[in-house]
């Protein structure tokens, strides 16, 4: 079992244990500074999505910098349980945990967020399955965090207003547009 860093904010450098999961790869803590400092470091009373959760370090990174809640939202079941040790051992009451498929939680949550981190196994089409649904699931003003094997010009609505690469990471913070 890896672990993984908490880059900022009240727990910063606590390690999270992550689980052997086919597909999952803890975004790196380079790639997370830089969101971070796009986002401005400070999500105080934010409600962020962590859609495709897996180690869930977005979401933890997010409660760990103000956010008001965080919802992870994770189908694995060696994933949940290392989820719900991190939220225990981190004593985030702010943070829920979702068993379930991403993209049925898409469709049917009836909550919006300011912020909603999308971060899911690569090559598997699963940005494109829950676009449809990005304009509801996103406060008008809220953003779109995306990581994936190749980079974005566009996802619906939304439009890149910084974008940068780490090896084989394309990193994009999205913002909707105004036409």
């Amino acid at each position: 079992m890896s672990r993984v860093r908490i880059v900022g904010g009240q727990w910063r450098s606590r390690l999270l244990d992550v689980t052997d999961v086919a597909g999952l790869r803890p975004t790196p803590d380079r790639v997370r500074e830089t969101l971070f400092n796009w986002l401005g470091q400070d999500l105080d009373g934010q409600h962020c999505l962590d859609l495709f959760a897996g180690s869930g370090i977005l979401g933890f990174e997010a409660a760990s910098r103000g956010a008001a809640s965080v919802v992870l939202v994770e189908r694995d079941p060696r994933a949940l349980d290392a989820l719900h040790k991190a939220a225990k051992t981190l004593q985030a009451s702010q943070v829920e945990i979702v068993r379930g498929d991403a993209v049925r939680f898409a469709q049917t949550t009836p909550r919006t967020f300011d912020g909603v981190f999308l971060d899911p196994p690569y090559n598997q089409g699963w940005v494109e399955r829950v676009e449809p649904w990005l304009d509801r699931l996103v406060k008008a003003d809220g953003w779109l965090y995306v990581e994936s094997e190749v980079a974005i010009d566009s996802l619906g609505n939304w439009l890149p207003a910084k974008q940068g690469r780490a090896g084989q990471v394309h990193f994009h913070l999205m913002r909707r547009s105004r036409a």
